[in-house]
């Protein structure tokens, strides 16, 4: 590719999303990271996104599955153009297809939709990324997986998927880590160090910014003289809220000045509210809430609690530094890429409820400078998240030859107990 041809991909790059981890109007606050990464990514060049939901027969009977069923085919979200395509899924019994059928299921929405996009990305490693590697080489043009964090340090676990996971990661033009924990795990996964981006999720810095704890408090009604303990996420065994709870339930009773909150929603909801009754105020469960309400809870608290089990860069980390609150989190995925000073918060072990106990209490004890807690973090707005990922889509466009559009063929382990020495493969062709 000369200058000529550079300059002008720069100017009209058309990218392609795929994703089902993106908000939709049943679900507003789903990955709000990748909503604001990719709206910023906009101001730079052409983004589609098809936010897809999955679907299998019957689904709709089997109420513990978070169906968004109900979402419009089409909507603008912040100002992206956005689709939400069903696609076939198979849940639990045979994953190694999910991969397949996804791409399957998404050849109607690039069939007749307009000029085809200069690059697709995959946003999740499995099945996501996969499906979009297919439809990349379906089309000739290059793919780009961006990894989150349990796609490379989870579904790896399940032999059944780990050679489905690596084909698409090895076979994409580039991987996007967005910490260098993850990056490793996706090096361990096969692919070139050199083809590897680690590029973090930005903030709004505008939104999430040192303020006055005392007004924030009054703003949401809490008492002036008491201290505060903030949860913000998913409401998951995985995000660590039950263990939070219980290590609030021991210290409440001895700390009568130490509250908790917790905002968000998820499957664990009522368990919180439970436990929220047996407190009798000491714990507020909110439920789902817009940024601007979880940035003035972020002023208000004294100290931000994130006891994942899991996690890749999680974006709340980065909106309390920038609101200049300290944190306790567990260490684990890229969390201590960040909380790289002991000024900025503590660390401790997953699922360790009493060394969180611990930290907790050490926390609501200290004394610190929150505009010192915001410089030393070092965040980076979304703008400059974007321009980092534009520049990996760059790289990733300009390195790979078009390749033509044609039948593609590709394989999935055979289940277990196929032919001897695990030779059985399942061959899927896409016309």
């Amino acid at each position: 590719m000369d200058r000529s041809d550079e300059e002008e991909l720069l100017r009209r790059m058309r990218v392609l999303l795929i994703t089902k981890i993106f908000p939709n109007a049943v679900h507003p606050d789903e990955a709000p990271y990748n909503r604001r990464q990719f709206a910023a990514l906009s101001r730079y060049c052409d983004v589609r996104v098809l936010a897809t939901i999955p679907w299998f027969p019957g689904m709709g009977r089997f109420s513990k599955w978070p169906v968004g069923g109900s979402a419009p085919r089409e909507e603008v979200i912040d100002g992206l153009p956005v689709r939400h395509p069903r696609y076939l899924y198979v849940p639990r019994i045979a994953p190694v297809l999910n991969g397949p059928l996804y791409a399957a299921s998404m050849l109607p929405e690039l069939i007749g939709r307009g000029p085809p996009p200069d690059v697709i990305v995959g946003a999740f490693a499995y099945p996501d990324g996969f499906a979009a590697v297919c439809l990349g080489r379906l089309l000739g043009v290059p793919t780009v997986i961006k990894t989150h964090g349990s796609d490379i340090d989870v579904i790896p676990r399940d032999r059944r998927l780990r050679r489905p996971l690596g084909w698409g990661l090895t076979r994409a033009a580039r991987v996007v880590a967005v910490s260098r924990k993850l990056a490793d795990g996706v090096a361990a996964l096969g692919v070139p160090r050199d083809r590897i981006d680690v590029i973090m999720n930005g903030v709004d810095v505008k939104l999430f910014q040192p303020r006055n704890r005392a007004e924030a408090r009054a703003a949401l009604g809490r008492s002036p003289g008491s201290r505060l303990l903030l949860f913000v996420g998913n409401l998951s065994r995985d995000k660590g809220v039950l263990d939070l709870i219980d290590a609030f339930e021991r210290l409440a009773p001895v700390h009568p000045d130490l509250d908790l909150a917790i905002v968000g929603s998820g499957v664990e909801e009522q368990a919180c509210k439970a436990a929220a009754a047996r407190l009798g105020g000491r714990l507020t469960v909110t439920g789902y809430l817009p940024h601007d309400r979880v940035s003035l809870w972020l002023g208000a608290c004294d100290a931000l609690v994130l006891p994942s089990l899991h996690e890749g860069t999680p974006n709340v980390l980065l909106e309390a530094l920038a609101s200049g609150r300290r944190v306790i989190a567990t260490s684990v995925g890229g969390i201590p890429d960040v909380l790289h000073s002991p000024e900025l918060g503590e660390l401790v072990p997953p699922g360790n409820r009493g060394a969180l106990t611990d930290a907790m209490l050490r926390a609501v004890r200290a004394d610190y400078d929150p505009a010192r807690i915001a410089e030393l973090a070092g965040g980076r707005d979304w703008d400059d998240s974007a321009r980092a990922l534009h520049e990996s889509l760059l790289r990733a466009v300009s390195s790979e030859r078009r390749q033509s559009a044609g039948d593609v063929t590709f394989s999935v382990p055979a289940p277990k107990g196929g032919l001897e020495n695990g030779s059985a493969r399942t061959s899927v062709i896409l016309n």
